[in-house]
């Protein structure tokens, strides 16, 4: 219901379609942003490859080079799902749109997440390091992954839902948010509005 005032007071960006969410959750490890985490029940490939972009777009802002796994319950062409043959056109789409961004797939979510089992998998795979950005197929693969890695690994820190599409700086929090997320939102949105002047 939030969207609908945002889209009639911010609007999309020019050229954009599709808005959506990603959190950023700290592990222990490494950090990884997740898309769409809240707002596209089941995106299209084309809608895929546009969140892709922008999400992509929104983790260069951290200073952050993206590696996109566009996940799936198919690893490489495993499976004629259409869940897996939406993923494989999105990666065709944004491998057109943009040939030097470092994105894969379709592809499991524990060969996005380790080199090692990925170099076994698929040895000329397109990601030189981990996925750092994972694209899911659908919101309830997103929203439960999030919310899993953040209780399990998460320790609490993260960022988000960052709203990816408006066409100025924007965010929806959710009930659920803390005292450290509704500060990380505002210092994000502060820092969002003073690039975009």
């Amino acid at each position: 219901t939030h969207l609908r005032h945002v889209l009639d007071v911010v609007g999309r960006k020019p050229g954009i379609n599709t808005l959506a969410a990603m959190n950023l959750v700290m592990l222990p490890n490494q950090t990884v942003f997740i898309t769409d985490t809240y707002i596209n029940e089941n995106p299209t490939a084309e809608q895929v490859a546009e969140i892709a972009l922008l999400a992509a777009d929104e983790v260069r802002r951290f200073g952050v080079t993206p590696r996109v796994a566009l996940l799936s319950h198919s690893s490489f062409g495993s499976s004629q799902t259409a869940s897996a043959v939406k993923m494989r056109e999105a990666l065709e789409l944004i491998q057109n749109q943009e040939p030097d961004l470092e994105v894969e797939g379709e592809m499991h979510g524990d060969a996005a997440l380790n080199k090692g089992i990925l170099d076994r998998v698929f040895p000329d795979s397109r990601l030189t390091e981990a996925a750092n950005l994972l694209v899911m197929p659908n919101l309830d693969a997103a929203n439960i992954t999030f919310n899993v890695l953040k209780a399990v690994a998460g320790q609490g820190i993260t960022v988000g839902p960052i709203l990816l599409g408006a066409k100025r700086p924007v965010h929806i929090l959710t009930p659920t948010s803390t005292v450290r997320r509704i500060t990380n939102m505002t210092a994000l949105t502060s820092v969002e509005a003073a690039m975009a002047e």
